[in-house]
């Protein structure tokens, strides 16, 4: 007979409530203090790992640090986990509102902005990790697998905190809002398959079976998720549809959402990229027949504002709870931090610079593509982790690299915000703001759209 699985401990609970509490009550005040500084919730969310982490917190009240949030891994988990739940669905609630209209005719655009602000940071981030001095390094890692390691981390753009920030500066509808989303899931899609490489070379040495495998994996999924998901994911959504009120569609969803995240995990790719592409197919079962399914987004207001308004933040703020700025005490390393830091904003801003006037656009469109691409957030911290947890990076690289990633995701919105008021607003963009809005009068925007 099989003894049941025990509860949780009370005291585990207790702390777990404690920690969510605590959490969000710093997160929204933090958040409503930049809101009124002219800045996107986003930073103050993105600030209170930092306060509440040992980069201050336990620096001052070390004893109060360790009774809120105790260095205990099953403890940490419970928190970890409602975060993840938190960014999967912000992905997800984020590819179900592209524009995939605009995507068709504007996609090379996208493309192109990716190729260019992905590979200029890329090499330049290889090059970065062959030049840094030794004290970055942990004790028996090669050089080369290191400077892929940063290679990978500055080519990067963080989709759910940039899809957060776009959406907190209502700038979600804007062309060049969509064209940043492409342009960072395409070089996040490819951050992530390089990263899986350098792992593996990190753990077993670079094998062409195991990058020729997770290729086959991406490629197979891509088909699946366009031949069987799209037409599985309109009928289920159409079948929840018809029910009087909205919950059926939410919770459906939020079933899709999570269950592509899972796919993708369980073939050794990364989750995130499952979840997008899941509201991906959220978002063509709503274009490919607007009449019946107008009222999709406006059932989903709900999980959004959920998702935006407290899953997030509290995934914000448990992503500097690792981090450990004592770190730049030291004089050697806060010179590279210094360095690499220039050496990521400049490459990423330019190469996104380029490609998007490569595409024809304006020079204030490429302003705000090369602020927008340069916000690297949560996906830096992801690879941050994924090479400390491998002895890859040590714990100051790895606080030089999220402060890279903090950095960018301050800096990155004045400028964006800056840019677009340079860019008018377009008719068409207006009306995917009232769709995206949910509002009764909206008109979805069709497939013929000029």
């Amino acid at each position: 007979m099989v003894s049941p699985v025990p509860s949780l401990d009370p005291h585990s609970l207790l702390i777990f409530l404690l920690q969510v509490c605590l959490l969000l009550t710093v997160a929204f005040t933090l958040g409503r203090l930049a809101v009124r500084c002219g800045m996107p919730a986003l930073i103050g969310e993105l600030l209170t790992g930092v306060l509440l982490g040992p980069s201050l917190l336990g620096e001052v009240a070390p004893g109060l640090l360790s009774r809120v949030l105790p260095v205990d891994a099953g403890q940490l988990h419970l928190v970890d986990a409602v975060g993840q739940l938190g960014v999967l669905l912000l992905v997800g609630v984020t590819g179900a509102q592209l524009d995939l209209a605009m995507l068709r005719r504007r996609g090379i655009v996208g493309v192109q902005v990716s190729l260019a602000g992905l590979v200029l940071p890329l090499a330049m981030g290889i090059a970065a990790g062959y030049l840094v001095p030794a004290a970055l390094l942990t004790e028996g890692t090669e050089r080369g697998i290191f400077a892929l390691f940063l290679g990978v981390a500055m080519c990067v753009t963080a989709v759910p905190v940039l899809a957060k920030t776009l959406s907190d500066m209502g700038l979600l509808h804007r062309d060049i809002g969509q064209l940043t989303l492409v342009a960072g899931t395409v070089d996040d899609a490819v951050g992530w398959f390089l990263l899986s490489v350098v792992s593996a070379a990190a753990t077993t040495g670079v094998r062409a079976d195991a990058v020729t495998l997770s290729l086959v994996y991406l490629v197979l999924f891509l088909v699946a998720a366009l031949l069987i998901g799209r037409p599985l994911v309109r009928w289920v959504l159409t079948l929840a549809g018809r029910a009087g009120d909205g919950g059926p569609r939410c919770t459906t969803a939020v079933i899709i959402i999570l269950l592509c995240a899972a796919i993708t995990h369980s073939l050794r790719m990364e989750a995130l990229f499952g979840a997008f592409i899941g509201g991906v197919l959220i978002g063509l079962a709503r274009t490919a027949d607007p009449r019946p399914d107008r009222s999709l987004l406006k059932d989903l207001v709900p999980l959004r504002t959920v998702v935006l308004s407290i899953l997030a933040p509290l995934f914000l703020a448990t992503a500097g709870l690792r981090m450990d700025l004592t770190e730049l005490a030291d004089p050697t390393v806060l010179v590279a931090a210094t360095a690499l830091l220039l050496v990521a904003i400049v490459s990423k801003f330019v190469g996104a610079y380029l490609g998007a006037r490569a595409g024809r656009l304006s020079h204030w469109e490429g302003i705000a593509l090369g602020a927008g691409m340069n916000i690297r957030g949560v996906v830096e911290v992801v690879i941050a982790t994924t090479g400390l947890r491998l002895g890859v990076l040590s714990v100051a690289s790895y606080t030089v690299i999220v402060l890279i990633a903090v950095v960018t995701s301050v800096m990155g919105p004045p400028i964006l915000r800056q840019a677009m008021t340079r860019v008018a607003q377009t008719e068409a963009e207006s009306r995917r703001e009232h769709m995206l809005a949910a509002r009764p009068d909206a008109t979805v925007v069709g497939e013929g759209e000029p």
